[in-house]
């Protein structure tokens, strides 16, 4: 479980933890996204921290591989208006494509969406399934 993301945010340079709040909310009413969704998605990335950097590469608070930041045109995945911009972009879209489904956007958002028709749903990865398990708990929607 993540910890307060204040304990992570609070000793980097950029903005404190409740400006990334309010950047994370904006980013989802402008991709027209619920912001319980996206603080979800965020908290479960990166603990709201945007300087988090994956081991398989990905970068900042939404974790964006450098595919997703070619494909919507971030300059700095750790400046959080341009991360989060991009991210919640990604999820929008992975929701349309797959009508709304919560579960399996959720799923290409972590594996890709190329895995999720593979499977024709959430992948069989126990990291994929975790993650949407988790942010459907944390959104109440088990």
């Amino acid at each position: 479980m993540a910890q307060d993301p204040s304990f992570f945010v609070s000793s980097l340079p950029g903005p404190g933890p409740e400006k990334i709040r309010e950047i994370v909310d904006e980013g989802a009413k402008q991709s027209g996204l619920d912001a319980d969704l996206v603080q979800a998605v965020v908290k479960r990335e990166s603990a709201y921290n945007p300087w988090a950097t994956s081991i398989k590469g990905a970068q900042g608070l939404m974790q964006l591989m450098p595919s997703v930041q070619a494909q919507f045109g971030v300059t700095d995945p750790y400046d959080p208006k341009q991360n989060v911009g991009a991210g919640t972009r990604l999820l929008k879209q992975l929701l349309d494509q797959f009508d709304g489904d919560l579960p399996r956007a959720l799923g290409a958002y972590n594996a890709g969406s190329a895995r999720v028709e593979q499977w024709g749903g959430v992948p069989p990865f126990p990291e994929t399934m975790q993650y949407v398990t988790g942010i459907l708990s944390e959104l109440g929607k088990k």
